[in-house]
């Protein structure tokens, strides 16, 4: 397979490796006052605390204007000094209050009060913004980089592999895998389908170390027939979908990834990674977990 089409096939892609949808969404506001909460949990943690750092300074800026707006209204504060007021206003939100300066008129007291009222609404929602990333529950999946097509009983089975990179478990962990095809309606109609592709086994009650998924290739797959050409030619995607509960937050958590047909190998099998140590133990060698070994290196008849 050409570089040319890989670059190009991972761009029609609906799922990143990562997790991330592949999709520029038009013609919709990318942001909403009314979901101003989903927003800004949304956003990566350095864009979040450029965000509270941008508000803080430019609410702290207009006060700085207001309270040289009010003339003389601050003791000691050099008269005209944005600098003076600036500062003073972050000790009026912060409530740190020196004593070095004070209000002493009614509209600066007036301002004052106002602004130590948005100093506790700010270090309200910023402290719940922060709390919340930090409750928000994530798995760390690890999806294989790649996916095998490989006889299993005599059958031919789309295999790839899942492992939990935590050492507690996920309990009641769900697997859903979809076909994704671009298909031509009989009136010209360009159509993404999705087709469920049914497992061996789509559960785990404990969910703790690997887990190789494996959906077999027989007369009732949407795969059943399918070549690799075919795949490229309509823009074949699987994607999968894993969900579960994690033992320490007791939380429900979820996985994306996909694979396009360039990260399926045909007639290729995982090598394995499950061992025992001398004393009788498991062991598990991730460093192998991505690699898939061709068939006829193995002496296997396809």
């Amino acid at each position: 397979m050409n570089e040319t089409y890989r670059n190009k096939n991972s761009v029609r892609r609906l799922v990143n490796p990562d997790g991330n949808f592949n999709v520029v969404r038009k013609g919709v506001s990318k942001f909403d006052w009314d979901d101003l909460y989903h927003a800004l949990l949304t956003l990566s943690w350095l864009k979040l605390f450029a965000v509270v750092g941008a508000g803080y300074i430019i609410t702290n800026i207009i006060f700085a204007f207001l309270y040289l707006a009010a003339g003389n209204g601050i003791e000691n504060m050099q008269e005209g000094n944005f600098f003076d007021a600036f500062f003073f206003s972050v000790q009026t939100m912060a409530t740190i209050g020196y004593g070095a300066m004070y209000p002493k008129t009614l509209f600066a007291n007036i301002l004052v009060a106002i602004e130590a009222l948005l100093g506790l609404v700010g270090v309200s929602v910023g402290s719940g913004l922060v709390f919340a990333r930090f409750s928000l529950p994530k798995a760390r999946v690890m999806f294989s980089r790649i996916a095998v097509v490989t006889p299993h009983n005599g059958i031919p089975t789309f295999m790839f592999r899942v492992a939990n990179e935590r050492q507690s478990w996920i309990l009641e962990a769900q697997v859903n895998v979809s076909l994704i095809v671009s298909e031509i309606t009989e009136e010209g109609q360009a159509m993404r389908r999705f087709y469920k592709l049914p497992l061996f086994r789509n559960q785990s009650s404990l969910f703790a170390l690997t887990w190789t998924v494996m959906h077999p290739i027989n007369e009732s797959s949407p795969l059943y027939g399918v070549t690799l050409e075919e795949m490229q030619e309509k823009e074949m995607e699987i994607l999968i979908t894993l969900t579960g509960i994690d033992q320490t937050v007791s939380d429900n958590i979820h996985a994306h990834h996909s694979y396009i047909p360039t990260e399926i190998l045909w007639n290729h099998k995982f090598i394995d990674i499950l061992s025992k140590t001398r004393n009788g133990k498991r062991s598990i060698d991730y460093s192998c977990f991505h690699n898939a070994i061709a068939l006829e290196e193995l002496g296997v008849k396809n």
